[in-house]
């Protein structure tokens, strides 16, 4: 047994409170052995965390990471329009090498600012599948289907898809990767394939991840066309199970919310996102008030623009008391939470905690800056002060990811200089077709 000791640091534990201590971990197995005084005696490795916050690794719940290619090419618009302008336009020129290229580019982002686990959305599953064993990080991955604008054959290879490639990579990477079924949304997927798929995805054990209730939009055509909400909708359809999460969520009636509730199925907000494209506020306050398991998520590079859930975690608080109107909503615990426990609940993970058995993911966030002093309560800061640059370490699996600010398993420069010349290359096929 090869081990590593965290040393040093502030620990943020499972009940949100922080104390000093050392984290030990087993590197073989990738889980945590012991938290407590004095443990870099016993370790093979040590990693200083002197006047730092070792946090659970951070989650994200829902992004599309290939989409770092597309990072400023249309701000400034709602959602529909910048969707069938700007962002479908580029996307249908993309190929399997830029999908990869994009995914380096967005996991080495995620690992310089903490985030160790990730829930995707894309095409080309099996290039981000790879860039995932190479990082060293963990995701549950899976192929989104649409139906809308294909004819029944087309549709149909689309579902068939995701269901075999949710299959096929679940337990890749040394078990790092996970998978889910992906109907893209309840208004992108007919009806009738929802009764034919989903229940083919219970079969074969996958849980299922979908947009739903993103803007108005999304709402009304469920209401005027079958007479229900769009999550009463879900359920007719044998989605909202307790495996289950959506992705945004934001507008969702009380009883939704009750759905939610009585289903066990998960939200993740993506407030970034919902802020920049005016897709409104999440009643987060209600959700979690009602015992609804609600994790935190950046959505796309093009609709953020970043991937930093330390980014997310203050608009989360933010937007969650101008929504509720109530400075006291979605309080620094809450939103600390949501980016830890909360995310990893919903994605199906045993990481999110820093405990005894849990899995070995870490992020270690250095204190020795003017807007981390002075430290009154660093639950506090994490949820309104901390940034990405503040990481320096993040550890995945037991495994060393980033050591002093350097990652180690993608060569930083050379994913830029790909990424840009790749992004360049993509609007130009993009604006010529």
């Amino acid at each position: 047994m090869t081990t590593l000791a965290i040393t040093g640091g502030q620990v943020l534990h499972p009940d949100i409170t922080v104390s000093r201590a050392d984290v030990l971990i087993d590197q073989d197995s990738g889980e945590i052995l012991e938290i407590g005084a004095d443990l870099a005696g016993d370790a093979d490795e040590t990693l200083d965390a002197s006047d730092s916050l070792v946090t659970p690794g951070f989650a994200n719940g829902h992004s599309h990471v290939a989409m770092t290619l597309l990072r400023g090419v249309a701000d400034d618009k709602p959602l529909d329009a910048w969707l069938q302008e700007d962002i479908w336009p580029v996307e249908a020129e993309l190929t399997a090498e830029d999908i990869r290229v994009g995914t380096e580019l967005g996991i080495l982002e995620m690992i310089k600012s903490g985030t160790t686990a990730f829930s995707d959305m894309y095409f080309e599953v099996d290039e981000i599948a790879a860039v995932v064993e190479e990082a060293g990080v963990r995701a549950v991955l899976g192929h989104t289907a649409i139906t809308v604008g294909k004819d029944d054959d087309g549709a149909h290879a689309d579902l068939e898809q995701s269901l075999e490639v949710a299959i096929d990579l679940d337990g890749a990477a040394d078990g790092r990767i996970s998978t889910t079924f992906q109907p893209h949304s309840l208004t992108t997927v007919g009806g009738e394939y929802l009764e034919e798929y989903v229940p083919k995805a219970r079969e074969a054990g996958l849980p299922i991840h979908f947009h739903a209730n993103e803007t108005e939009h999304e709402v009304s055509p469920i209401v005027d066309e079958h007479g229900v909400r769009p999550l009463e909708y879900a359920v007719e359809k044998g989605l909202l199970e307790s495996e289950d999460f959506i992705a945004h969520g934001v507008h969702v009636d009380e009883t939704e919310i009750e759905l939610l509730a009585e289903t066990g199925a998960s939200v993740i907000h993506c407030p970034a996102s919902n802020m920049k494209l005016a897709s409104g506020m999440a009643p987060v306050q209600q959700l979690r008030d009602a015992g609804v398991t609600v994790g935190l998520g950046t959505d796309g590079a093009a609709s953020n623009n970043d991937l930093s859930m330390l980014d997310e975690a203050r608009d989360a608080a933010m937007i969650g008391k101008l929504a509720a109107d109530d400075a006291s909503a979605v309080p620094a615990d809450a939103v600390a939470e949501m980016m830890t426990q909360g995310s990893a609940d919903a994605m199906g993970l045993e990481s999110g905690r820093l405990e005894a058995g849990a899995p070995a993911d870490l992020a270690v966030i250095d204190l020795e800056t003017p807007h981390l002093t002075p430290r009154h309560d660093l639950v506090s800061h994490l949820a309104y002060a901390a940034a990405a640059a503040d990481v320096k370490h993040t550890i995945c699996d037991g495994q060393v990811l980033m050591r002093d600010r350097e990652v180690l398993t993608l060569d930083a420069q050379a994913v830029r200089e790909r990424a840009q010349e790749t992004a360049e290359s993509l609007l130009s096929r993009a604006n010529s077709a």
